[in-house]
């Protein structure tokens, strides 16, 4: 899967997927001078405006040598979909190749990566009363309950579901209740992905060592603090148009100080629950990466700690 730009009749995509903190970012930028690439944003937090610090957003001093396409570009309180996304990085691919370029997309949102590769299948517009309907179900019997209902229709997107991922379960169920057809056998005649139209180069960063991830994770959820991240959510908080169920404010971290800014708990348990989270999303993410087809894996650790990025980029010359 390497890189030889003399062979190439047509110029490649590069996905460089990976979990939170195992450093896909400083990867990308370092692979700027050897290779002739352009980056494109693909994390479904860095894509809003006012969302820097909690999303780990490089800073203006590194986006001026480094730009990144699709970054900060929606506010808060803005729907965005992974077709949206699916649609917009199409776009960003025609134009870096017109320019003799090669796209480079890094990120850890797994969901954008599988829709713009594989793209969508047709799927049924939202009904309102039956999304009235499911929500009623999770406030009486709870979601975990929902989930159990989805289990026995569609157990293999249930299988990919924490009973915690509300939006996706009741948008799940919602699916099999207008069409009687499970929305993993809908998803599975996708159409309008990218897969067939380009040489997709796909590289995956994986860590063994858990405990060195959860450490770094840590250690990152703490500087943020430190730059002023309670004051950043605080400032989305005050806006006054934004709530918890938005997409934007669901983002791993900043939901838990919302909890804390809405009295929910106190700063200290919103910081452990953020960091809880910001794991177990870790996971998710290379719970993905385990089943993704047709990827380089690059171990980017050892027992001492994180590799050096020189030996890291040599995967893609």
């Amino acid at each position: 899967m390497r890189i030889n730009l003399a062979k190439q009749q047509q110029l490649p995509v590069i996905f460089l997927m990976g979990p939170t903190a195992s450093g896909k970012t400083d990867l990308a930028i370092s692979l700027l001078e050897p290779l002739p690439v352009e980056l494109i944003n693909v994390d479904s937090a860095q894509i809003y405006q006012q969302m820097d610090i909690g999303t780990a957003k490089p800073d203006s001093e590194t986006l001026s040598k480094a730009p990144h396409r699709l970054l900060s570009f929606c506010d808060p309180a803005d729907a965005y979909s992974a077709a949206d996304f699916a649609n917009d990085a199409k776009k960003e691919i025609a134009d870096i190749h017109s320019m003799g370029r090669i796209p480079l997309l890094v990120g850890g949102s797994m969901l954008y990566f599988k829709v713009l590769l594989e793209g969508l299948s047709d799927l049924p517009s939202a009904d309102a009363d039956i999304r009235k309907g499911i929500q009623e179900q999770a406030d009486r019997e709870g979601w975990a309950s929902v989930h159990q209902q989805l289990q026995l229709v569609d157990s293999i997107t249930a299988e990919k579901l924490h009973p915690n991922h509300s939006q996706r379960i009741q948008r799940a169920l919602e699916v099999y209740k207008i069409t009687g057809t499970p929305l993993s056998e809908l998803q599975s005649q996708s159409q309008g992905g990218i897969e067939q139209d380009y040489d997709v180069r796909q590289y995956a960063l994986v860590l063994q060592n858990r405990a060195l991830l959860h450490q770094r994770i840590e250690q990152r959820f703490m500087a943020m603090m430190e730059a002023g991240f309670a004051s950043e959510v605080e400032q989305l908080f005050q806006r006054g148009d934004l709530h918890a169920d938005l997409p934007s404010i669901r983002a791993a971290g900043y939901r838990q100080l919302w909890d804390y800014f809405e009295g929910y708990c106190g700063l200290d348990e919103a910081v452990e629950k953020a960091i809880i989270a910001t794991r177990q999303l870790a996971k998710r993410q290379q719970t993905w990466l385990r089943n993704w087809p047709n990827c380089q894996q690059i171990q980017v650790d050892n027992q001492q700690g994180y590799l050096d990025q020189k030996d890291l980029y040599k995967n893609f010359l």
